[in-house]
């Protein structure tokens, strides 16, 4: 007769039999830099995450790598907004600045870059806006500077978030023509509309001015579209398939994974993190048992890659 609980008698047992295990080859940890020195700013939504200028950035990259972190993802903050984003592309603009601090000082860690506008405009949306409506067309060049400008710098990985038509085919071809050719995308491709960013937008500072994101990113109760658009943007060239957010969309994650070859990220993000923070600190839940089954869920959903906030934290434990 069966006793399933035979495999389960001890811990060793139990980590013998394990299915689905966590290793430092899956994470990616998300870093904000600022323009300016000698900066670490907390971010108050987001408890143990900050805001590093590139000299402070250097130190939190040493540290993750210290705990077996080789992948980082960077988001970039200006002090100078405009309605063209002209700092997203401007090659002395602060993430070609952390790329180039970061690579010099270790040239075997992952930069990734994220390739987005929100944060570089003045209204605080992803692309070129005219009569309060993201023109799709006319963003896509200036997505594809700024993923040059990344290139250009020594990004290994472009990461377009924006959502708009045909960006990553725009991107590959720009780069391809700038003989770019080895630079990889890592494409946003499944995206939605989820109250879960509120907290990165805090950090990010990149919060719409007016209306919200709802007529570019996925609605929400949508399943056979993340298909469509994962399906094109792995035709348009992308060579990692993203799934933003990670928690609440399991079965997207595990429907890509079964229907696509290409690797599948899945984005555990500033909500996610932000609530099991609160939690915690008023002691409802276990933190870092809460923080493991919920990764461990995403893995066994089918991602290969895992960006989290978490991610240093965990290195730590499973090291």
């Amino acid at each position: 007769m069966n006793r399933f609980r035979r495999l389960r008698k001890t811990e060793t047992l139990r980590r013998l039999v394990r299915e689905t295990q966590l290793s430092a080859d899956d994470f990616i940890q998300p870093f904000f830099v600022v323009e300016g020195r000698h900066k670490k700013e907390a971010i108050a939504s987001m408890p143990g995450i900050y805001r590093y200028s590139v000299d402070e950035i250097l130190k939190a990259v040493e540290a993750y790598q210290k705990v077996g972190g080789q992948a980082g993802l960077l988001f970039g903050l200006t002090n100078k907004k405009d309605s063209t984003a002209s700092q997203a592309y401007a090659k002395n603009a602060i993430v070609p600045k952390a790329i180039k601090a970061i690579k010099k000082e270790f040239p075997d860690f992952l930069v990734i870059t994220d390739v987005c506008l929100c944060a570089y405009t003045t209204h605080g949306h992803c692309g070129v806006v005219q009569n309060k409506y993201v023109d799709n067309d006319k963003t896509l060049p200036l997505l594809s500077k700024m993923a040059l400008a990344h290139a250009e710098a020594g990004a290994d990985i472009v990461a377009p978030s924006d959502m708009m038509d045909y960006r990553v085919a725009q991107i590959r071809e720009d780069l391809d023509r700038k003989s770019f050719i080895n630079t990889a995308i890592m494409s946003y491709a499944v995206k939605y509309s989820s109250a879960f960013y509120g907290p990165f937008r805090d950090a990010a500072d990149s919060s719409p001015q007016f209306g919200d994101r709802k007529t570019y990113q996925m609605d929400p109760a949508n399943k056979r579209e993340a298909l469509k658009e994962a399906q094109q943007d792995v035709a348009e060239g992308a060579d990692l398939i993203m799934v933003k957010p990670a928690l609440a969309y399991l079965d997207i994650i595990s429907m890509l994974k079964q229907e696509l070859t290409l690797p599948i990220v899945a984005y555990s993000v500033s909500g996610e993190y932000s609530m099991i923070k609160a939690a915690a600190q008023k002691k409802w839940i276990n933190e870092k048992d809460i923080v493991l089954e919920s990764l461990t869920s995403m893995k066994r959903a089918g991602a290969d890659i895992i960006i989290s906030y978490y991610a240093q934290d965990v290195l730590r434990r499973i090291k």
